[in-house]
């Protein structure tokens, strides 16, 4: 089977070429960084709009569905803040319109995942969040969701990310995650009546004003319910050059609680080809309705691994990255705990 027809995960290369080709298009300039190794980084648009509840477009368009839901409109290109506990619908800039075959599925990017803000892909009669079906044409948009901090976006802000896939890839194989709890510092907890976080500012706060930090004992943690925590994979995580993963976001067989908001590892991840030998996953994790004790190497998630169509021309990390060669790390937005 040709590279040309074979299943799989669309490297950087294709993604390029779907761009240069108008099948991916967009209402200004793309970034230089905006296409990853085996993914599509998206942008908010000029318009949000605080929405009364979530939906479906199911039939409609996106448009048609806000106009029913939409309590105000927000301005994007001067900056606005989208309040803890509200529900926002905001355009992208990119818009799509896939060759036959050629599907795509979005998820956060890590660092909004980091910041408990619940981030899902809209699009027009569309039937699923995230999906996006085999040769759609037509806008993209994003609900937004902060949960335990209220956040500062603009135009340009990115959130989520897209991959795009050519056929029903194989799952290669699925792997299980645990918890370290061995460390001093095992966690964070986020602080509920923290400021607002900046999401494009890099490095640009105080984590001890956002974050609890957490110690364990003989091995377990106790997560309340409803808090949000930050906790890392007791195993290194490892993506192969010709290989993308998934984790899993919900799992009830391991315990009542939801890890991992932002699901994609891109090739290179924690790779000696990529410079990041042992690098852990760093989960992200909303404990349920009940109290849930945690012990150290307790499964908490899987990867699931499908196969890129070829190799990406660059690998993860090859563009800059915080989070190669990471063990326990807060978001980008935040300074090294301690420092």
């Amino acid at each position: 089977m040709s590279e040309l027809t074979r299943p799989g995960i669309l490297p950087c290369q294709s993604i390029e070429s779907l761009i240069a080709g108008g099948a991916i298009a967009s209402e200004s300039p793309f970034d230089a960084d905006q296409v990853q190794p085996a993914s599509l980084d998206l942008r908010l648009g000029a318009k949000a709009w605080r929405v009364r509840a979530s939906f479906l477009p199911g039939r409609h368009t996106v448009r048609d569905r806000i106009r029913d839901v939409a309590m105000h409109e927000l301005d994007l290109t001067k900056g606005a803040v989208l309040e803890r506990g509200c529900v926002y619908i905001a355009e992208l800039q990119e818009r799509l319109a896939l060759p036959p075959g050629v599907s795509a599925r979005a998820n956060p990017k890590s660092s909004t995942g980091r910041v408990d803000v619940f981030v899902r892909l809209l699009t027009d009669a569309g039937g699923a969040f995230d999906d996006v079906s085999e040769g759609y044409t037509g806008p993209t948009y994003i609900e937004i969701a902060p949960q335990t901090f209220s956040v500062l976006v603009r135009t340009g802000t990115r959130l989520n990310q897209l991959r795009l896939k050519r056929g029903a890839p194989e799952r290669l194989r699925i792997e299980s995650v645990g918890v370290d709890l061995t460390g001093e510092i095992a966690g964070f907890r986020g602080r509920r009546h923290a400021g607002v976080v900046d999401l494009d500012h890099v490095d640009g706060h105080d984590p001890r004003d956002f974050w609890e930090p957490l110690m364990p004992r003989d091995g377990q943690l106790l997560l309340d319910p409803g808090e949000f925590y930050i906790l890392a994979s007791k195993e290194a995580v490892e993506i192969p050059v010709l290989e993308a993963a998934e984790m899993t976001p919900i799992d009830p067989s391991v315990g009542e609680f939801r890890v991992h908001y932002a699901g994609f590892f891109d090739p290179g991840f924690g790779t000696d080809e990529a410079h990041g030998k042992g690098s852990k996953g760093v989960l992200e994790v909303r404990s349920h309705e009940t109290p849930f004790i945690l012990e150290d190497g307790q499964t908490v998630a899987r990867l699931v691994y499908e196969p890129l169509t070829e190799k990406p021309t660059r690998l993860y990390g090859d563009l800059g990255s915080h989070y190669q060669r990471q063990g326990l790390k807060l978001s980008k937005h935040f300074k090294v705990w301690g420092e």
